[in-house]
């Protein structure tokens, strides 16, 4: 059998998305930016999925610019708002995707910016308290926080967030890239400035993400080159992308329940069969709380043993697709800076995060289950 549970890195492309980019693979092959009627056709598409995006979210199409993906939009947002606006300080957690705080870390490196990390406890959550002094301290500032961690589970509380930044006059990006496609966000009722979005985090296509920005700020683009995206970023538009994009999120909306209910049902039973087959089972940040974390991840924390160094390989070897850290470190030795970050964090057991989506079943479950018990099973034969 062959197991995919790393959804959180990317998904399988539903067949309605390639069927709704095919077209534009093909016949449809003008470029959008020309006059004619080739071009105009293909602008046609992009903007009838520019406007699909915007109405999912409950704001304006004139507020969605489309990037190449999730990465591209945090910088766009980040870099962008940081000089358009001549910001010093910024504020984010260490448990944000490198997209995020690598780039949060190199503008403090050069100066451009004081960087602030927001306090956090033992799963991950931000203390609101201390993110509230840190912006009475200097209230002009880029707060950058993640709405649902992409290894841990943890989710922010946008709603609060947003209403300290505007109380405190910050700027506020939250990257949704994991959110985005199983979660509704009403930009109407949310006080945020930034969220993003990648076509492959909710069965649509790489290479293709959006950047939704507030209609109240005017940033500079990151991009430069062309009139695209309304000035806002230089480069032919990948339509085909940007239309597969647009009907995915669609699909993700239209079904979003059922698939809430039938992935929950996922994650809820591996963790019961965890605990009642393998002793010393623990669940990492908030992921073991199916109601109260991102409930397409699950990470475990397994006991230490001699397995640990070959875990992932061992899984992979029995057709068993996991991640041991971030969905951008997946498949190497790089340690998860998440779980490093996290206080009372034992660096002494592996860690596994199993990221399920709307293509798993329960014999997957199943049978991950019987493999990881098989495994520590043949260990203690061979001590």
């Amino acid at each position: 059998m062959r197991v995919y549970f790393d959804n959180a890195a990317t998904t399988r492309l539903d067949p309605a998305v390639l069927e709704a980019m095919l077209p534009l693979m093909t016949e449809e092959f003008g470029n959008p930016s020309s006059i004619h009627s080739h071009g105009r056709k293909v602008r046609s598409a992009l903007e009838k999925a520019r406007k699909t995006v915007a109405s999912l979210l409950n704001t304006s199409p004139a507020e969605i610019f489309f990037t190449s993906g999730g990465t591209e939009a945090d910088n766009t947002a980040i870099r962008s708002s940081i000089e358009t606006y001549g910001l010093t300080h910024a504020i984010t957690s260490p448990l944000e995707h490198h997209a995020v705080l690598h780039t949060l870390e190199h503008l403090d490196k050069q100066g451009a910016i004081k960087l602030s990390l927001v306090n956090i406890d033992e799963k991950g959550r931000i203390d609101l308290a201390h993110l509230e002094s840190l912006l009475r301290s200097q209230p002009r500032t880029l707060v950058s926080l993640m709405h649902g961690n992409n290894e841990i589970a943890t989710l922010l509380d946008l709603e609060a967030v947003g209403a300290l930044c505007k109380e405190y006059n910050a700027v506020f990006h939250s990257d949704t890239v994991q959110t985005m496609g199983h979660y509704r966000h009403d930009l109407q009722a949310l006080s945020v400035d930034f969220i993003v979005g990648a076509g492959h985090k909710f069965h649509g296509p790489k290479g293709v993400g959006f950047l939704y920005v507030n209609a109240k700020n005017r940033i500079h683009p990151f991009i430069y080159g062309g009139a695209q995206e309304r000035n806002m970023r230089g480069g032919t538009e990948n339509v085909y992308g940007i239309v597969g994009l647009a009907k995915a999120l669609e699909i993700a909306y239209r079904d979003m329940d059922s698939h809430r209910r039938h992935i929950e049902s996922l994650k809820s039973r591996l963790i019961g069969q965890l605990r009642e087959k393998l002793d010393g089972i623990t669940f990492n940040g908030m992921s073991g709380d199916v109601a109260n974390s991102l409930y397409t991840v699950l990470n475990v924390s397994l006991p230490a043993s001699e397995l640990s160094d070959m875990l992932l390989f061992n899984l992979d070897i029995a057709g068993i697709s996991a991640s041991g850290g971030s969905a951008c470190s997946s498949g190497t030795n790089i340690g998860s800076h998440v779980l490093a970050a996290l206080p009372g964090c034992d660096p002494g057991r592996d860690a596994v995060r199993f990221s399920f989506g709307k293509y798993n079943t329960e014999e997957e479950v199943d049978y991950v289950v019987n493999t990881l018990v098989g495994l520590y099973q043949k260990e203690k034969e061979l001590l």
